[in-house]
């Protein structure tokens, strides 16, 4: 094992999925220090994939993105379907067809697991679940908060999502990794 321990931790705040703590951690040489943390329950994200209605050979993958206002950065954000772990006990695949019902309006007929990742593992323990979802069906979205209101959900070419990542109009982290995930997947890898 690395040799680093946490020996204490204390609550600075609280909000509705985040708390920033400050901890005190050990190094293997014994040198105590301090990291301040966002402890979260995490996310899930969904890449959505669906064929032109004229692609009888299921050939041309398209995805679904969604566009929509990030605070974060002020600016509006190309990303796949996500959301974070807000029901208590839900089963991330679960957690996964619920958010992409709400935000894009689609179920899924086949859901399929394409990793786990750290988001920011310098700053906080969440994780985030991406899943591949096929098979998909049109329904009524139920967008939560104004971001999602006012979103636009499209889809491309999954090619061309690709060619947005080189070119840098896709740069959510989730996005890049489970775009470049569902095409390696896709293509049987």
């Amino acid at each position: 094992m690395s040799g680093f321990r946490q020996v204490d931790e204390r609550e600075i705040w609280s909000g509705f999925v985040y708390r920033l703590v400050a901890g005190t951690f050990e190094s293997p040489s014994g040198d105590r220090f301090e990291r301040f943390v966002f402890r979260t329950s995490g996310a899930v994200s969904v890449v959505p994939i669906v064929y032109a209605a004229d692609d009888a050979a299921r050939e041309e993958p398209r995805v679904v993105l969604i566009s929509q206002y990030r605070a974060a950065h002020d600016e509006i954000v190309v990303e796949i379907p996500a959301g974070v772990r807000d029901v208590e006990g839900e089963a991330d695949e679960d957690n996964a067809r619920r958010e992409l019902v709400e935000e894009v309006g689609l179920i899924a007929g086949r859901i399929e697991p394409l990793g786990t990742i750290y988001p920011s593992a310098g700053m906080t323990d969440s994780t985030n679940s991406i899943f591949l979802a096929t098979e998909l069906t049109p329904t009524a979205a139920s967008p939560h908060g104004p971001e999602e209101r006012h979103s636009e959900v499209f889809d491309i070419p999954l090619r061309e999502a690709i060619e947005w990542i080189e070119s840098g109009r896709i740069v959510d982290a989730k996005s890049v990794v489970g775009i470049l995930l569902a095409e390696r997947r896709l293509r049987g890898g």
